[in-house]
């Protein structure tokens, strides 16, 4: 990993990447613990460790870096979303947004923040999302 991305990662993971990536495992966790949700634990679990080092690496539609869709891109990954939204995304989401707002005061946050505002884009609809290196 280049050392900018480097630094940038261990200021976030200081300035609330480590609670925030918490907050995924803890929805992973709840999501796998009820055997019906495992399709979203998967998926939490993939982006709590985004969460935790999010330089360097990005978010993009599943179906872009396969070539075509599959089971959780297609109608399945709609209506898994929309579960996902009523169940673990809205307060992921709020989550994110309150400390995106608190980082935002600060000149220095200002890029942690936009970070925590791409991640909250993301926890609203986690599934069909594939991690890959910048």
């Amino acid at each position: 990993m280049p050392i900018l991305p480097l630094l940038l990662n261990i200021l976030w993971i200081v300035f609330g990447g480590l609670w925030m990536a918490a907050g995924w495992v803890l929805a992973a966790v709840l999501m796998a613990i009820t055997i019906v949700g495992l399709p979203w634990a998967r998926a939490a679990f993939n982006i709590a460790a985004y969460t935790l080092l999010p330089f360097g690496q990005r978010a993009v539609r599943r179906e872009l870096v396969t070539g075509r869709e599959d089971f959780g891109t297609g109608i399945f990954g709609l209506l898994g979303n929309v579960i996902w939204l009523v169940l673990a995304g809205w307060w992921l989401a709020l989550a994110h947004l309150v400390t995106a707002l608190g980082l935002a005061i600060t000149i220095v946050g200002i890029p942690f923040a936009w970070a925590h505002l791409k991640l909250a884009g993301i926890a609203l609809w986690p599934i069909g999302r594939a991690i890959v290196p910048a």
